[in-house]
C-alpha cells in the first residue's frame, strides 16, 4: 500500500508539475542540488500559465536547454492536449531528433511496474495513422497538434499556442556571418509570427553568440517597442562558481580556456558573452540626458555613401565649453542621393549647425553642392548659419577608427535611448570588431570624424589639402 501511495503520489505531482515531472523521468538529471535546473522548470511553467508571451533562456552547453525543452513540450501535450505547438531547431535532422523525443516518450510502452507517461496523462494519445516523423496530432484534436521544423523547412498552415525555438546558432563562424542570422530573424518575423495564436507562447533556447543572434535582436525589438520578455541567463563560471560542477568543474573550464577553441568562444559559449562582445571596438560608449548649457559650437561630419551597399552617414553634433561632443542628430541610411540630400539640408538647418565638413572623395563633393542649395536657396526660411567645408580624406580609414576609438568612448556622449532613435547606427557602432572584416564601417567613420573635429582634441584640425568652403 505504501508502494502503491508512493507512485501515485508521484504521479500527481507529475502532472500537477513540470518539476516534478522532469524528477520523475530523468531523475539522475533533475536533481534537488541543481538549482539552476529548477528554476529553469518553474520558470517554463509559470511562463505558460501566466500572461508574458516571450521568454528567453541562455545557458552554456550539455546543461539541460534542449533537454528540458523536449520534456516541456511533453507536459504541455498531456496538461493541456488541445494546444498546438510548433518547435524549432537548428535542421531537419535536429528537429526529427526533437519531435521523437516527444512522440516516443508519449508511446511509451510500460515494463514491470514502471511509470510511462499514459500513467501521468492518459487522456493524451498520438492520433493514430499519422506517420509523418515531424507532424503529428494528438487524438480527439481535429488538426495536428505538433510540427517540427527548422529554418530550412516550413510551417505554411500550421497555426501554434506554444512555439519553442532551440539553439539556431551553432558555431563562431555562424555567430559572425551576417547573412545567416539575418535568415533567422526574417524567418522569425516572416514566417514565425505568424504562426502564433491561440496563448501566443514563444520560447528561445540558446546559448548567446552574438549581440545580433535571433535572442538578441529580440530583445532589442522588445526594448525599442516598450514590450515586456523574461530573460534566464546562466554563465558555467560566474567569477565565484560553476554553474554545475558534475557536468563541468572548473578543472575541465580552464582547460577549455588554455585550448585552441580561443577565450572568445569560450565566453560566448559558456558564459553568454558574445564574440562580437568580447572582441568589439568601443567596449562603452557613454551617453547623456540633457544637452549642456555652455554650447559653444554646433558642427556636422557626412560621409557620402561610396558604394552600393555603403550607409551615407551624416552627424550633428553639439560641443560644450570643455570640448565635449554630444551628437543630436544622425542620418544613417542607404537611399539613394534624391532622399538623402534633403534630408541632411533639413537636419543641419533644423539643429542651427555652424560648420558642416563633407568628405569630397567619390562624388561627395557634387552631392554637397547639392545639400548647400537645398539649405540655403530652397528651404524657407533658408540656412543663413551653416558654412559648408569641402575635403579629401587622406588618411587610413581603418587606421582613423582604430586610433580615434579611444577618444570617441571618452569625448563623445550619445543620447540615452539611441538604440530606439538610431537602431541601425547604434547596431553597426557596437558590432565593429577590433580585430577582423567587418561588414560595415561607415559609421565607425564618420563617428571618427567628429571626433577629429572637437577642439582641443589632438586631430582638431581638419585636414588641410584640398579644403573648400561654400
Amino acid at each position: 500500500m505504501a508502494q502503491f501511495n508512493e507512485r501515485a503520489c508521484k504521479i500527481a505531482l507529475a502532472r500537477k508539475s513540470f518539476w516534478d515531472y522532469c524528477k520523475l523521468f530523468a531523475p539522475d538529471f533533475y536533481t534537488d542540488d541543481r538549482t539552476y535546473l529548477r528554476e529553469w522548470c518553474d520558470a517554463f511553467q509559470v511562463f505558460y500559465e501566466g500572461n508574458d508571451e516571450l521568454l528567453i533562456v541562455n545557458a552554456p552547453p550539455r546543461h539541460g536547454k534542449s533537454r528540458t525543452a523536449t520534456l516541456f513540450v511533453q507536459w504541455v501535450l498531456g496538461k493541456y492536449p488541445k494546444d498546438k505547438i510548433v518547435t524549432g531547431s537548428y535542421n531537419e535532422t535536429l528537429s526529427t531528433v526533437f519531435s521523437k523525443a516527444v512522440r516516443n516518450k508519449i508511446q511509451e510502452v510500460p515494463a514491470d511496474n514502471g511509470i510511462v507517461y499514459h500513467d501521468v496523462f492518459s487522456g493524451t494519445r498520438v492520433k493514430r495513422g499519422d506517420a509523418a516523423a515531424n507532424l503529428w496530432g494528438i487524438e480527439g484534436n481535429e488538426t495536428n497538434s505538433y510540427l517540427a521544423t527548422s529554418p530550412a523547412g516550413t510551417v505554411t498552415g500550421f497555426g501554434c499556442d506554444l512555439c519553442i525555438l532551440d539553439d539556431l546558432v551553432k558555431s563562431e563562424y555562424e555567430a559572425r556571418n551576417e547573412t545567416i542570422k539575418d535568415n533567422h530573424w526574417r524567418w522569425y518575423t516572416d514566417t514565425i509570427l505568424s504562426r502564433l495564436e491561440g496563448k501566443r507562447k514563444m520560447i528561445v533556447v540558446q546559448t548567446r553568440w552574438a549581440t545580433d543572434d535571433l535572442a538578441g535582436r529580440l530583445m532589442a525589438d522588445c526594448t525599442a517597442r516598450g514590450k515586456k520578455y523574461s530573460l534566464l541567463s546562466y554563465r558555467a563560471w560566474d567569477g565565484n562558481k560553476m554553474l554545475c560542477d558534475a557536468i563541468m568543474n572548473r578543472a575541465q573550464y580552464d582547460d577549455l580556456l588554455n585550448s585552441d577553441m580561443g577565450r572568445d568562444i569560450v565566453e560566448a559559449n559558456y558564459n553568454q558573452a558574445p564574440v562580437d562582445m568580447v572582441g568589439r571596438l568601443y567596449t562603452e560608449l557613454q551617453e547623456y540626458d540633457e544637452l549642456p548649457k555652455d554650447i559653444v559650437e554646433i558642427i556636422n561630419y557626412t560621409d557620402t555613401a561610396d558604394q552600393g551597399d555603403d550607409f551615407l552617414t551624416s552627424i550633428d553634433c553639439v560641443i560644450d565649453s570643455k570640448g565635449i561632443g554630444y551628437l543630436i542628430d544622425v542620418i544613417y541610411t542607404q537611399d539613394s542621393m534624391e532622399k538623402t540630400e534633403p534630408a541632411v539640408a533639413r537636419m543641419i538647418t533644423k539643429d542651427n549647425v555652424n560648420y558642416m565638413w563633407i568628405e569630397s572623395n567619390n562624388g561627395g563633393r557634387g552631392w554637397g553642392r547639392n545639400v548647400a542649395h537645398i539649405a540655403m536657396d530652397e528651404l524657407k526660411p533658408p540656412n543663413t548659419i551653416t558654412k559648408f567645408k569641402f575635403f579629401t580624406q587622406t588618411k587610413n580609414k581603418e587606421s582613423r577608427i582604430l586610433t580615434g576609438s579611444t577618444g570617441v568612448m571618452n569625448r563623445l556622449r550619445f543620447p540615452r535611448g539611441w538604440e530606439r532613435t538610431w537602431p541601425e547606427y547604434h547596431r553597426d557602432m557596437l558590432r565593429y570588431q577590433r580585430i577582423g572584416k567587418n561588414a560595415h564601417d561607415d559609421a565607425q567613420d564618420c563617428t571618427t570624424g567628429i571626433y577629429e573635429h572637437l577642439p582641443a582634441s589632438p586631430q582638431s584640425v581638419a585636414p588641410k589639402q584640398q579644403i573648400t568652403d561654400w
